[in-house]
């Protein structure tokens, strides 16, 4: 990423030092934005994304131990995981730098700095973030795949170490998860990159289409058969072969497909003579595990040939700031793609994201976002902005006022309220709670809110 690029916040008490660097930083970077008062950190990344915070470790004149810079370094962490975090100080303390940067902070300014050494730190840290996206994110030749949850780092673990082999995979997941980037993924970081990746939806073809459309045929095979035609597997011969749905697929139809994976060869209809193919096999499925183990639906000899390896891929609903993450991406993309101006987030609107439970997943996500950059007039999309599909099997969003008599739930969807009710404001929600700031964060930790 390079200099002109990054949007960078600078959150500090000391208005002469918000003055100073944005006058330094403003000529070079893409937008500063500046901030006394660090309670206001949350909705201000949940506006914007940001790839640096540059952060003071002292907001409190009397007590200068750096606890709460540290404080705000873990809750930019948790809400923003991909934007770096510089700490600042006024004490030469050898012992506070380190721990900062134990604790996950991408490096450190003494005050007073040289200007040289601000833009030297910045422009070393954007490197470093470009050369790492692609392991991070997990590009494809054809998209990124974005997410940095557990759920999704569990994920691109097993990416990494499956990817180079030629593992049969089944990947699993709810419709709409991106089980087909996952495939693409697996290919695009296998051996096999500069062979043919083919997709196939098998639960799409009919019982006439399936051995023509894998195994191809010979000229005069039927009626139709004017010419010979290669099936897929003999096109993805040496690459990689990616049959979707193949949960829908019938038991006759999976007797043929186990004959070939055993034999390593296909013989067009028509033919007698056998193909012997070379390809690596990743599958996909949203049907659940329990029904592909009824050998009355899948048999087990097939599901062991296909499942060397699984991958599982979350729902949206249970990858937490992907949300955030996958929002920026998507406003961004399809801003450019309808000409129109860069875009921030009020504050309720990735809140009213995060209540939703995305029945569709990201495909869903995906949908709703390029519908609010079409009809949004103004360069601020908020909450009235996102209208959700009735398409999906449940379009139903998380009540806040829930049925639920867990007292964890109660606590947690009146905390939400009125956070919302005050735009993200700390100090207001907490008084309206009847709590301290100190106690509401300490909750809003518990609840990963």
């Amino acid at each position: 990423m390079v200099l002109k690029n990054a949007s960078i916040l600078v959150v500090d008490d000391d208005v002469d030092v918000l003055n100073a660097l944005r006058l330094l930083l403003k000529p070079l970077v893409k937008d500063v934005v500046t901030e006394k008062n660090p309670n206001n950190i949350p909705s201000l990344i949940e506006r914007t994304y940001f790839d640096i915070v540059i952060l003071d470790m002292n907001f409190n004149g009397l007590v200068n131990t750096g606890n709460e810079g540290i404080f705000w370094l873990h809750k930019i962490q948790k809400q923003s995981s991909e934007t770096s975090i510089i700490l600042m100080t006024a004490y030469a303390d050898i012992d506070l730098a380190i721990r900062g940067l134990k604790e996950g902070a991408s490096d450190f300014l003494m005050k007073p700095w040289k200007n040289e050494k601000v833009i030297e730190t910045i422009t070393t840290i954007l490197s470093k973030k470009t050369k790492t996206s692609q392991k991070e994110n997990f590009n494809t030749n054809s998209v990124e795949i974005i997410g940095s949850s557990d759920a999704m780092n569990d994920v691109f673990v097993k990416l990494e170490k499956v990817a180079p082999t030629d593992a049969n995979i089944l990947i699993l997941g709810e419709n709409g998860t991106g089980k087909d980037l996952i495939a693409r993924a697996l290919h695009d970081n296998s051996n096999r990159k500069d062979k043919p990746f083919i997709k196939v939806d098998v639960g799409a073809l009919t019982s006439s289409l399936f051995e023509s459309e894998l195994f191809g045929y010979r000229k005069g095979a039927f009626t139709d058969a004017r010419e010979d035609r290669k099936g897929r597997f003999e096109a993805a011969n040496g690459g990689t072969l990616f049959l979707d749905e193949i949960g829908n697929i019938t038991l006759g139809q999976q007797v043929r497909l186990l004959t070939v994976l055993q034999n390593r060869q296909v013989t067009p209809l028509g033919s007698n003579e056998s193909i012997p193919i070379d390809i690596r096999l990743i599958c996909a499925t949203n049907e659940d595990p329990k029904v592909l183990a009824n050998e009355k639906r899948f048999r087990k000899d097939l599901i062991y040939r296909i499942n060397t390896v699984d991958i599982t891929i979350p729902p949206l609903r249970d990858r937490g700031t992907d949300i955030t993450e996958l929002s920026h991406y998507f406003v961004s993309l399809y801003a450019e793609k309808y000409n129109k101006n860069a875009f921030s987030f009020d504050s309720g609107f990735i809140s009213k994201l995060k209540k939703h439970d995305f029945p569709g997943n990201v495909r869903e996500l995906q949908y709703v976002l390029e519908r609010a950059v079409i009809m949004t007039d103004g360069n601020v999309l908020k909450p009235e902005d996102l209208v959700f599909s009735s398409i999906e099997r449940s379009t139903t969003t998380k009540s806040l006022e829930t049925t639920s008599l867990n007292l964890d739930d109660i606590e947690k969807n009146a905390i939400l309220t009125v956070l919302e009710k005050h735009k993200g404001n700390v100090s207001k929600s907490a008084k309206e709670l009847g709590i301290t700031r100190a106690a509401l964060y300490r909750r809003l930790d518990k609840y990963e809110l």
